[in-house]
């Protein structure tokens, strides 16, 4: 469904009450009656499982899988998928910079991206009531997958050209499959950077900030938004160099306090987060569910510039009487509140 996301973004912004917008695709394996395993192995199994969460929550979009795994299996990492489980990536693929030299790029929908694209192409046109948000991995989270999420930082400071090769090839990658999703018909990203949220700022602005404004500038327009996302802790410090992507919105995870982020960032700038998808959505209870969402509500629900979401993607097995407890709660605030600038 091809609509001007701009305008749409700005009205989400603008409206009195607003809708929620958490990252919520896996649990959809609970309504369906599969496997984890099952759903990321089928497009028609994954474009069904969104249509599913649309009919079943009043969200601001559908948002497909958070799979940081996907991307890197292309470069040849090694996956461990478990039965209810997101997958993960096991060890590195790149030990040197002759490694690095040698990594080819690979094409677009090699492995499961061409089961992901094609989950989104055909959820596109089955969620026509709300916008289509496709997930996709961020450079430095990539690279670091690659590399090995601990190694990366030492070589940050001993082989910087060997991380800034490898992130020039994965910035590559990710722009050309983020141009594969939009062909498909999504109406933007869902990039999730969470690695680069340990470094600190002067780190952030030479190992993951230009190359998530390169693919931000190399996809993003009136019809397609990029929507950046990191559930690290040095995200307030960081947050001069984030906003540097020039993303559409910002998401940030539970690590974080969301008033201290929307202090910091400007009036226009829409900001995402941040209850705790573990501790609450998938561990608490619907009484607590409540609590957690009110409270952030009663802190950020002024803001304007404020969408409430999870801090980061949804477990699969989270209750869905949580989940349906944090839409009700949304829907009482703001059918009781008024902004506080208005």
């Amino acid at each position: 469904m091809r609509k001007n996301m701009k305008k749409w973004l700005e009205e989400i912004v603008k409206a009195k009450s607003k809708k929620a917008l958490p990252i919520l695709s896996f649990p959809a394996v609970q309504l369906m009656g599969i496997t984890v395993q099952e759903l990321i192995s089928d497009s028609d199994l994954q474009a069904e499982g969104m249509q599913k969460v649309a009919e079943c929550v009043d969200s601001a979009a559908a948002v497909s899988l958070m799979d940081l795994s996907v991307e890197a299996e292309c470069f040849g990492s090694s996956i461990v998928i478990n039965e209810n489980e997101v997958p993960t990536v096991k060890g590195a693929v790149i030990s040197s910079f002759e490694d690095a030299k040698s990594l080819e790029v690979p094409p677009i929908g090699v492995c499961r991206t061409g089961i992901y694209i094609e989950g989104v192409r055909k959820a596109a046109k089955l969620v026509c009531d709300r916008p289509v948000f496709a997930g996709m991995i961020g450079p430095y989270s990539l690279a670091g997958r690659l590399l090995d999420v601990t190694e990366i930082m030492f070589l940050c400071y001993d082989e910087p050209e060997t991380v800034q090769l490898v992130l020039e090839k994965v910035t590559d990658f990710l722009i050309s499959y983020g141009r594969a999703y939009k062909d498909a018909g999504a109406n933007g990203i869902l990039m999730a950077e969470p690695l680069a949220g340990v470094l600190s700022p002067s780190m952030m602005d030479e190992f993951s900030s230009p190359y998530v404004k390169k693919i931000v500038d190399a996809l993003q327009d009136d019809n397609f938004l990029v929507f950046y996302h990191n559930c690290g802790n040095n995200t307030v410090q960081s947050l001069g160099s984030i906003l540097s992507t020039g993303a559409a919105a910002y998401h940030f995870g539970n690590a974080v306090s969301m008033k201290d982020i929307l202090e910091r960032a400007p009036q226009n700038t829409v900001v995402l987060g941040n209850i705790d998808p573990a501790g609450e959505l998938r561990n608490g209870t619907p009484g607590s569910v409540r609590k957690a969402v009110k409270k952030l509500l009663d802190e950020c629900g002024g803001y304007q510039n404020f969408i409430i979401s999870s801090g980061c993607d949804i477990p699969p097995m989270s209750k869905w009487e949580n989940i349906n407890a944090f839409f009700d709660e949304v829907s009482n605030f703001y059918r009781g509140e008024t902004l506080r600038n208005e």
